[in-house]
Order: structure tokens, then sequence, then C-alpha cells
């Protein structure tokens, strides 16, 4: 069912809020709640002035938000919340990418929600079934019902005054105007991932007006491109660009990959044949629970091996290319002079990249690009590919937190001069969560964790009377990126980003199975600054240490 025009709730100008009892962190963690088609609502609580007022805001209706407001609702259900959606649909990453072939990155037992079983065939998953998926979520939870869609969060002021944020927002109108509109939040949860969605990354191309044909971008896919018995060039090594080939390989004249410099491409299978097998034996959820702990513990043993032995797995990755390929190709396209994983492996299902090659519908060429010409790209040897359409997929526009500028007591707070908190919170900046994901792993596993934390956080601070949680920056050794990768997008973006120390709790284990274990049981108290509520207008909050 489309949540577009959808009218979220009768009372109040925001829409729905949750509410109900407030959940607690000691003992066993709450049961989880059935499946609903209805959840149970009541207007937001009128704030100063009249001003919407809620509990916990979250920006983004995505994965990471959707899988943030389930967690929210099963173990808070007493706050009021809302989830704010700058477009007009649930899905972030998986609406907004429609090019041909689009996919996961990342087995689906992981990326998908560990309180909903993913039941789809493939493992690797297209961008449609994800998109389905998160959309069913949040409307059988009832989830979908909190969402106030076209409203886009520009900024949020913190005053430490009344203990609050205050955000502003413009909201798209139906007659396709724009208003401005401001709520408050005790808590505000940016699950806003990691890029533009406004524009992707976009080199200066020599000469590209001079090109006769078709030149787009993968982020903005014309819905009337047809690329059938055209001749096709993608320029890019990267995840979008291998699943690109084979796709348009299918139908297209032919499809040539241009690469500035070698990628690994590791084959996989698309079906997980033991996830079938332990689906027709045994129930959904202990089968899921089961494949996905495989899944985890293989991927990141994985990682472990090519970060200790990297010569071994890169033998390995190079043997799985000669699957399909001659030496000589697989030494000059796919053998990179950078170690497996320090940038993100590319992921080719049933090693259809490969046999797209192989079938010479696809060709790789490693070289510099010359210009553009009329008839395609002129490379730096003078050889010209000769071109009907031209695919950029030369990366994403790294942006923190969706861009919302963000301000503490007045004082603007650059997101590249932040430390992050257990890589979730930012030094310095009160009653703030973000979501990101592992560089090695499926982006919900980091998001689930992190969702869980705040919970964790804000059960405490009810017993304990704190209005205000302050992450303060002590010890935190030297500073290096959060995304501690050397792809071109995160060496881009890396001063656009919080940074990570060297000493917990201000560093990211880039392990889930041991963040399993650690985070859940994290001293909260640990580099956090509180104040109680009848403090909390105070303009310095008061540390607690025990």
């Amino acid at each position: 069912m489309s949540p577009q025009g959808k009218e979220v709730s009768p009372r109040g100008k925001f829409g729905a809020a949750i509410t109900g009892k407030t959940g607690s962190e000691d003992g066993p963690e709450p049961k989880e709640p059935a499946v609903t088609t209805s959840a149970t609502t009541a207007a937001a609580r009128p704030g100063d002035n009249g001003v919407e007022h809620l509990d916990v805001l979250i920006v983004g209706a995505g994965l990471s938000g959707v899988g943030a407001a389930w967690r929210l609702r099963r173990e808070h259900p007493g706050r009021t919340i809302a989830i704010l959606e700058a477009r007009d649909a649930i899905g972030g990453t998986w609406d907004l990418f429609r090019y041909p072939g689009v996919r996961s990155d990342s087995d689906m037992f992981t990326l998908s929600y560990p309180f909903r079983p993913w039941r789809g065939e493939h493992s690797i998953a297209t961008g449609e079934s994800i998109r389905d998926y998160i959309r069913d979520t949040a409307a059988e939870t009832g989830i979908e019902r909190l969402i106030r869609f076209r409203t886009r969060v520009v900024g949020a002021s913190w005053s430490s005054a009344d203990a609050r944020w205050t955000v502003r927002t413009e909201v798209a109108e139906a007659d396709g105007t724009t208003s401005s509109r401001t709520c408050t939040c005790s808590f505000l949860f940016l699950c806003t991932g990691y890029y533009s969605y406004d524009h992707g990354h976009q080199p200066e191309f020599p000469g590209r007006d001079d090109f006769a044909g078709r030149f787009v971008h993968p982020q903005f896919w014309p819905v009337d491109l047809d690329h059938s018995g055209k001749r096709v060039v993608v320029i890019g090594s990267g995840a979008t660009a291998v699943t690109l080939v084979p796709a348009m390989a299918e139908t297209a004249a032919h499809v040539t990959m241009l690469q500035r410099s070698p990628s690994y491409v590791a084959a996989l299978p698309g079906v997980d044949k033991l996830a079938d097998l332990a689906r027709r034996r045994l129930p959904a959820d202990l089968a899921h629970r089961l494949v996905r702990a495989k899944n985890v513990l293989f991927s990141q043993a994985f990682y472990q091996l090519a970060r200790r032995r990297p010569t071994q797995v890169r033998k390995a990755l190079r043997d799985l290319a000669l699957r399909f390929l001659d030496p000589t190709a697989v030494d000059e396209h796919f053998t990179p002079a950078y170690d497996p994983w320090d940038q993100r492996l590319c992921l080719a299902p049933d090693g259809d990249f490969y046999r797209a090659i192989a079938d010479a519908k696809a060709t790789v060429v490693t070289e510099r690009i010359d210009r553009f010409v009329e008839s395609g790209i002129r490379l730096a040897s003078g050889k010209v590919l000769e071109a009907d359409i031209i695919v950029s997929a030369t990366g994403l526009d790294m942006l923190a937190f969706g861009g919302v500028e963000l301000t503490v007591d007045g004082r603007h707070v650059d997101p590249g001069a932040t430390v992050a908190y257990r890589g979730l919170m930012l030094g310095d900046v009160p009653n703030l969560a973000f979501s990101i994901g592992y560089v090695n792993a499926s982006w919900t596993l980091r998001s689930d964790l992190a969702a869980r934390y705040v919970c964790r956080l804000l059960g405490h601070m009810d017993r304990r009377g704190w209005a205000v949680a302050t992450p303060t920056p002590k010890d935190v050794g030297r500073q290096r990126p959060l995304l501690d990768l050397t792809s071109g997008y995160a060496l881009r973006g890396a001063g656009r980003f919080p940074k990570q120390g060297e000493r917990g709790p201000w560093t990211v284990r880039s392990n889930y199975p041991a963040e399993l274990l650690s985070l859940p049981r994290a001293d909260l108290r640990r580099d956090m600054t509180f104040a109680p509520r009848a403090t909390a207008r105070r303009a310095q909050p008061a540390e607690v240490t025990a």
C-alpha cells in the first residue's frame, strides 16, 4: 500500500505519535510484540507557545529509521515518537535508486531486521524486494502511521535552558508550495544515511557537452531510458558499476566498463542453499537466527583473515575470478594495488558480472579518460570508446546527517570537528544519536545496535531522573575517520563526518560479534555527563560519575 498522500492522524498538526507505558532496561529484554496491522496512537503533547513536542524525533524513514522506531515502540511504548521523511515514500536508499539490476551488496539474512525474518528466495536481493520488505514492515507494525512524508529537516537547535531540541522543517504541500514548520523534541535520532539524496558525485569530464548520446547518473535513472540494442559505457568500478554491467548487458548491443584502476570482485552464490534447507526444516524465526549467525560469523572471519593475511585472501579472490576469465584479463583488470577490505568488496551473485564478460556481452577497459567526444569517450591512449549511452557510476556525495544544521546553545556544530561516542552519539552534543552502518558488514547490524543503545540510555535517564545526556570527550587519543576506508567516496567525505578516537568509548570496532556482546552491556555513565530534570534549565549540567 502506498503511503503517498495518506493522512497520518487527525490529531496534532504534525500527525501521529506512539504513547503508552514506559519501558525499563532492568531484567530481561521485553518480549517482542506480535506483528500487528494497527498501532496505539495519540496526539503528541503541545509544547511551549503551542508548538508540538515529542519525546523522540527520528529523521529518515529508510532501513534505519523504521528499525529505530520499532525498537523504541517495543522498549519505550510510553514515549511520543514521530518520523520525519523528506521524500514521499518509505525505503530510503532502496526507494531512491532505480537503475537496472539494483540489489543489495550484502546478504539479506543480515541486512534484514532481526525481528522480522527475511523470507525472500534470494540471499542477494533486488532493490525492489528490499523496498517492499521495508514498506511491509512499516505497514504491518503500525510504524507507517508515524511517518510525516515530504517533511525535510533543515535545522535543529539545542537549548540547555529548555533541555530540548527545536527542529525546523520544510514541508512540501500538495499544491507544490513549501511551508516552514517547527516542533520540539527531547531526543533527536538521525537516521539519514551517509550521502546526499539530492545529487551524486559527478566529476567534470572535459568535452562532456560534445557527446551526442545520453549521459546519466545511476542515482537519478531516467524512466524513459531504453538501452536495448545500444552501446553502453559505464564509468566506474564500484558496486554500482559491477551491478549495472550484467544487468544492461542482457539487452544492450554491448557494455563496456571503463575503470581508472582495478577493484576486487567476489563471486558468491545468489541463493543460500543452507538457508533454504533450514527454512524447510525449522520454524521461520529459528531458521532466520541460525542463518543470520552463520553469515555474520563467515563475513567477520573473512574480514579478519583479509586484514591479517591479505596475500592469502588476494589469492583466493584471484582464483575465484579465474573460474570465469583468463589470467591475462584477471591480472590486468581485477588485481588492485590495495589489499582486500582497504576498500569495500564488490559482490557478483553467481558470478553474473564475470559471466557477462566471458560471454562477450561486456568488456572491461582499465585506462584514464582524456575527454568526451561526439561519438563517445577518448582515452589517454587515443582510443575512442564509442557509445550511445554513458553511465557515470562515479559514486556518492558524502553528507553527514542529511545536511541538517545543528547548533547547541547558539554554537554551530560542525560534524567534521566532532568525535563520535560509541559510533552513535557526538561529543559535547546533548540528547542526539545517529545511525551509521559497518563498512565491512550489513548496515542493519550496526544500526540496530545503535537503536538498542539509545533505548537503554533513555531507560537509564528515566530511572535516575535525568533529562540530559551529553557525551564528554576526555582522553580520546589519536583521531581518525569514522568510515575507515580508502575508497574514493570515503576519502572525499572524511572531513564532513565525525572522527573516531583510538580508545573506548570513542572508537568504533568493525566487529559485529564483539559489539553484540559489549555494546548492550556498555557502561552508560562512562564519559557521559547527565543533568536531572529539576536542574535541566541550568546553563551547566551536573556531571555524574556513579
